[in-house]
């Protein structure tokens, strides 16, 4: 009989690799984004060739997460051996990168294959973890969202080391930290909830758009991720034209993106025990009033002083992603226990299609309306997603969540 002691150090020591091999891994995802301030000092891009440096990173992601779904990959191959081959795939996406223009098609096309790569790594270092959950699934999901989130940070603390017109540094170390994750994976291990998944169930989809519960989340969770990546693409050129203005260094900017976007990891595993404490509907509906009110102030203080616009950034930080973890959780909820792995592809892959749209015209609305109202129309997800969730709230079968909190 295993000593529970013993049992439990594993457990943790496990959930710390895994959570570091996520940040090293998921350091490739926006290394083409923070690269990007250093290439336009060099190279010409228009707008949409910018927007596809982060877009066709979810598009990538989006499907290879489905084909991954459809063939059970994760349940055909070892987890960690899974993981440590896509982190290695990131990585040599990037170094590849490294080969090519900057200016030219085949860069974005490295972002694409990177994307791809990733699907391979944060949903199966997501079953990792899930596996050892054992009334502690929300804190569980928060770290990894939390490993999410400083991993999609990292990139622009990264290019903090190279000159100023060094777009190659954040892209390089980033691709350093996969081949690091694809080690560090190794010596994890999976839990005793570690058990194959149902399979992906095609005639599931139509049970998200029909189950008035199912379809309010899902709504929340677009509506929150209609602002995320968008604002994470664009937060470190809002910083650069920001300081830029003002005389300071890219350094200077490179750091405030980090901070904003990397000040959301404590959010992620804060909020997951609020949601469990005081209802999930009630935790997400604050977190994306906060994030955007934040999203409509944060162009308006363009032109403020740091110690006005800073704290609004940061406070956007910490709510804009806060949330995130806790709309699959209510999948996994609210949905038929065997049909739970198919919702939650599903959910998944239209987050991120959307992100793909939002990333993609986001450039052209700055273009057009100018830094003091970059965000705004960011506002418009997060304010839908609060009727959602409130709505959900009000049905009965909301009771089903955080044990009948909702």
């Amino acid at each position: 009989m295993a000593n529970p002691a013993d049992t439990d150090s594993r457990k943790w020591l496990s959930i710390t690799l895994i959570v570091l091999a996520q940040i090293l891994a998921l350091s490739v995802w926006f290394s083409g984004t923070a690269a990007l301030p250093a290439i336009l000092e060099v190279y010409t891009l228009g707008a949409g060739k910018q927007a596809a440096l982060t877009s066709s990173v979810q598009a990538g992601f989006v499907l290879a997460a489905l084909f991954s779904a459809v063939f059970s990959l994760p349940d055909r191959f070892n987890p960690r051996h899974l993981f440590a081959g896509g982190a290695l795939i990131a990585a040599a996406s990037n170094l590849l990168a490294l080969q090519l223009a900057p200016d030219s098609w085949w860069l974005v096309f490295s972002r694409f294959t990177a994307g791809a790569a990733l699907a391979l790594v944060y949903p199966v270092g997501m079953k990792l973890a899930a596996s050892w959950a054992k009334g502690d699934a929300g804190l569980l999901v928060g770290l990894l969202v939390g490993a999410l989130t400083l991993g999609s940070a990292s990139p622009f603390l990264l290019s903090i080391s190279g000159a100023s017109s060094d777009w190659q540094t954040p892209i390089r170390l980033a691709a350093i930290g996969a081949g690091l994750a694809a080690v560090t994976i190794l010596f994890a291990r999976g839990g005793p909830g570690l058990r194959p998944a149902a399979r992906f169930d095609p005639g599931a989809i139509l049970l998200a758009v029909r189950n008035p519960a199912l379809r309010l989340a899902n709504l929340g969770y677009l509506g929150h991720m209609w602002e995320l990546y968008a604002m994470w693409a664009w937060i470190g050129a809002f910083s650069h034209a920001y300081w830029n203005a003002r005389g300071a260094s890219a350094n200077l900017a490179d750091l405030t993106a980090f901070a904003v976007i990397g000040s959301g990891a404590l959010a992620c595993v804060v909020a997951g025990g609020l949601a469990d404490q005081f209802g999930r509907t009630r935790v997400t509906s604050v977190a994306m009033a906060i994030s955007g009110s934040c999203a409509l102030l944060a162009g308006l203080a363009f032109n403020a002083p740091p110690w006005v616009l800073m704290p609004i950034l940061i406070i956007w930080g910490l709510s804009i992603i806060a949330d995130s973890a806790q709309f699959s959780t209510a999948i996994t909820e609210l949905a038929p226990p065997d049909r739970a792995g198919t919702l939650l592809t599903v959910q998944t892959a239209l987050g991120f299609t959307l992100t793909i749209l939002m990333v993609q015209i986001l450039p052209s609305w700055i273009a057009f309306a100018g830094w003091s109202w970059a965000f705004a129309p960011l506002a418009i997800g997060p304010f839908l997603g609060v009727w959602a969730m409130l709505s959900l709230r009000r049905l009965p079968e909301a009771k089903k969540m955080a044990s009948g909190k909702r």
